[in-house]
Order: structure tokens, then C-alpha cells, then sequence
């Protein structure tokens, strides 16, 4: 069995049938049979055979009456089969899942059901005819707006003499949210803000960890009264002892993605043709993945936030904490992609004040550099992470030349953040599993320079 592959076939595929086109046609075997019927029947009058006649006369009826594919159940036999496709989520990250509705006419003997998907070979079954509900799944590595499944399904008379025109039915695209990895502890901002938080700062405040012990001044609560220490320092009880915490406080963090660039591991796809394959994630799906690792992160430790995408000039999404928000991060990062030439900005984006910055870009330009430098004046901490892919050698003499040329550029840029003190985060490969060891490496060199005792979280250089 097989489908056909005119233009008029391509046609119908899309459901173009014309008004005075049959639904069933008769395929080869039904018109064999036919032919070699009529030619018994033919040659049996011809040659005064009743015998060679009476054999043409069953094959002949056979072929007529499987001709109609409701003649046996009495449907009617102008009916198509219909076929829907519905999404269906999925709970395992990088799977995609779509329902297929096959609804055959009465008098179908078979179904013949194609699916397809871009960068997949198409799977082809054969099923009993009747009204059921197959389930596909599909595996990309791939995140963001995703094309999905196309079906094509066609029926069978009986017999296989007769056979309906293909129909087709595509499923819409799905969104795929990045998936995240266990980073374990981030590094802080230089200062925290907030009035109260899983931190520890250096301001007066309600806490647990004890700052001082004060005489009581006009404001200090009752209950921070320390009665043992009154009792010790001032016998006659004329004055009064509390004891002082330090205030508790939140980190904001900002995830700065660079959607200006999405590039996959194989150079000839850079100029923006040629597929690109589904088993290999590009630039912009590794930062997807990292900037949802490192949300991740912050949101477990309880603070808050933030995205803004450095290729478009729209609002960015506000630093909040919480699970809720988390998941509009996910989704915001999913919808970023390229939007055309994007203008080069004139400062940098503004962003909430002592915040830790994470760009996420594959540094094929100096505008990194731009940004960085401006937003480490303004007193953040900035961390890049680069997501450019493996490349793939090739066998094309300019492309060799090219990507040479790009590299040790990039590689200018690279050395440059890391000699004015910018922590580099490669996210590619086997590199991406090391990255939540140099993150705490970071985290344990800002406690024994700023915090003293190892392990204390403090305002300065902390971890989550």
C-alpha cells in the first residue's frame, strides 16, 4: 500500500477534495480483478466454454460488490474516514505527546495510518477498522515553539479493492519548557535587599543569629529582653539589656538571555538554512536550559527573580519568588527567540539595583562586552555563561577559515571577562555538569574571603 504522490493526491492530502470527485477509488487489485473477470467471461462466450465463462462470473460479482464499501454493513459509502490530532502533555521532560482519532466509515476492512515529524523518520502501521485513539510520542532536545506530528491516514475496502483518498491531520505546535538541573548553591550580590529573607545581613532587624548585647533604648521589644544578662550587669535592675540580631534579607537575581543568536553545532546552518537536527540542542536551547537551572536554584533557596531578554526591547519580567513564578520564568524563556536584525542598544539594560546578573550568550560579538563592563560600574555581579555549542568540523575550505577567524575572537572576549574579575560558565557538552562545582567553588571562595568561618551566609559574597 502506498500513497499517492500527484499534485492532485498532495491535494486532497490537505482535504481539497473536489465536490464531484468520489471519496473510494478502486486500486489496482480491485481493478486486476475486474479485468481478469471480464476477460473469462469474454473469452468463455467466444470460444463456447461454459466453464471458462461460469469461472469469470463469481470473480466478476466479487470485484463489483467489494467495489462499494458500505454494500456489506449498509453505510454509506461516500463517508471518509476523519482523523484528529490533540496535544496530550507529557510528565518527562523532552517528550512530546499527541493524541491520533481515527474514525473509519462503515465497510472499511483496514486503516493505513503514516506519521510524521520534522527531523524523525515517518512510522507506518496498519490497523483493524474501527474508531480508535493511538497515542504518539516524539523525543527532542530541542525547547521553545516546536512542530509536532502529521498524520496521514487512508482506508481500505474489503478485500483491498478499494481504497479512500489520503486525509490528513497536523497537530498543532507545542511549547516546550525548558527542563532544569540541580546547581545546589548560587553566589549572592554584593547587598541584599528586602525586609526579610532566607539571609543573613548586616542591618539591625528581627534574625537568628545574634549581633551585640545593648542597653534598652525606646523602641526595642519586651521580649528581647535578656533577663540573665540584667540581671549580671545591673543588679538593682535599673537598666534593662536586649539582645540585638542581625535583620534577615532576600537576593535578587536577574537572568539577561541573548536571543539574538541561535546557532546550532553545524556551521552551514548558521546562515539561517538547511535543517537543523532535533537530537542536537542549539545556542539558544542550552541558555534556556542553564537560565532554568539557575532559576531553579533561586527559587529553592527563597529568593527572588527576574528575566530580560537582551535581543528585544519589551518590559522584562520583574524579579518575584515562589513556584508561580517560576513558571512564567520558564515560559518567557521558552517564547525568546530571534526577532530579525536586532539595533545595538545605547546603554545597557536597567536592572533592579544590587542584583547578581546571568547573561547567557554565545559571545560571537562585543556587545557582551558592553553590557558587562556597564553593569559591573553600576555595582553588580555579573556571571556569564556561554552557550555556544560544540561546532562540528567541516569540509568546506572558507567555512574552516571562518570559524577559525570567530574563535579566536571569541576567545579574545573570554579572556578578557575573566582577567577583570567576570566568573565564565561554559554550558556545552560535558562542560554543563561542572558547572554547579565551579558555581559552589565560587560560593566558598566569596565565604572565606568576606564571611570568615567557612559556611556562614552572610550579605557579602554568601551562597543559597
Amino acid at each position: 500500500m502506498s500513497f499517492g504522490t500527484t499534485a492532485r493526491d498532495a491535494a486532497r492530502d490537505r482535504g481539497l477534495r473536489q465536490p464531484d470527485e468520489p471519496v473510494w477509488r478502486r486500486t489496482p487489485a480491485g481493478v486486476g480483478a475486474l479485468v481478469v473477470g471480464a476477460a473469462l467471461l469474454t473469452l468463455g462466450l467466444l470460444a463456447g466454454r461454459a466453464d471458462v465463462a461460469l469461472l469469470g462470473v463469481p470473480v466478476l460479482l466479487s470485484a463489483a460488490w467489494t467495489g462499494r464499501p458500505g454494500a456489506w454493513t449498509g453505510g454509506t459509502a461516500d463517508r471518509a474516514t476523519t482523523a484528529t490530532l490533540t496535544s496530550a502533555p507529557t510528565a518527562e521532560p523532552g517528550r512530546l505527546g499527541a493524541v491520533l482519532t481515527v474514525d473509519p466509515p462503515p465497510g472499511a476492512e483496514l486503516v493505513q495510518v503514516r506519521v510524521a515529524a520534522p527531523g524523525h523518520r515517518p512510522a507506518e502501521l496498519v490497523v483493524a477498522a474501527r474508531r480508535r485513539e493511538l497515542t504518539l510520542h516524539l523525543s527532542t532536545v530541542r525547547t521553545g515553539p516546536q512542530p509536532t506530528f502529521v498524520a496521514d491516514v487512508r482506508g481500505h475496502g474489503p478485500g483491498g479493492a478499494t481504497a479512500e483518498d489520503p486525509v490528513r491531520a497536523g497537530a498543532p505546535d507545542s511549547l516546550v519548557l525548558p527542563a532544569a538541573m540541580p546547581l545546589g548553591r548560587v553566589p549572592l550580590p554584593p547587598r541584599l535587599r528586602g525586609l526579610t529573607g532566607p539571609h543573613t545581613s548586616r542591618r539591625l532587624g528581627s534574625g537568628d543569629e545574634l549581633r551585640d548585647i545593648h542597653p534598652f533604648v525606646p523602641g526595642d521589644r519586651l521580649r528581647r529582653i535578656d533577663w540573665r544578662t540584667t540581671a549580671r550587669r545591673s543588679a538593682d535592675l535599673d537598666e534593662l539589656y536586649v539582645r540585638r540580631t542581625q535583620a534577615t534579607a532576600e537576593a535578587t537575581t536577574m537572568l539577561v538571555l541573548d536571543s539574538r543568536d541561535d546557532v546550532g553545532p553545524d556551521l552551514r546552518t548558521w546562515r539561517g538554512s538547511g535543517p537543523r537536527r532535533v537530537d542536537e540542542p542549539t545556542s539558544l536551547d542550552l541558555a534556556r536550559h542553564a537560565a532554568a537551572s539557575v532559576a531553579g536554584a533561586v527559587v529553592d533557596a527563597g529568593d527572588r527573580v527576574g528575566l530580560e531578554d537582551l535581543g528585544r526591547r519589551r518590559r522584562p519580567l520583574p524579579p518575584a519568588a515562589g513556584r508561580r513564578h517560576l513558571r512564567r520564568v520558564l515560559h518567557g524563556l521558552a517564547l525568546a527567540s530571534p526577532l530579525g536584525d536586532p539595533s545595538r542598544r545605547l546603554r545597557a539594560p536597567r536592572l533592579p539595583a544590587d542584583a547578581v546578573v546571568y547573561l547567557f550568550s554565545t559571545l560571537l560579538d562585543d556587545e557582551v562586552l558592553h553590557v558587562v563592563r556597564a553593569w559591573r560600574e553600576q555595582g553588580h555581579r555579573v556571571v556569564v555563561v556561554d552557550t555556544l555549542p560544540r561546532v562540528h568540523p567541516v569540509a568546506e575550505e572558507h567555512l574552516r577559515i571562518a570559524w577559525r577567524v570567530t574563535s579566536m575572537e571569541r576567545r579574545d572576549r573570554v579572556d578578557r571577562l575573566v582577567a577583570e574579575g567576570v566568573v565564565v560558565l561554559p554550558w556545552a557538552g560535558a562542560d554543563r555538569s561542572r558547572a554547579a562545582a565551579r558555581l559552589e567553588a565560587v560560593v566558598r571562595a566569596d565565604e572565606r574571603h568576606h564571611a570568615g568561618p567557612p559556611g556562614r551566609r552572610t550579605a557579602t559574597g554568601g551562597g543559597r
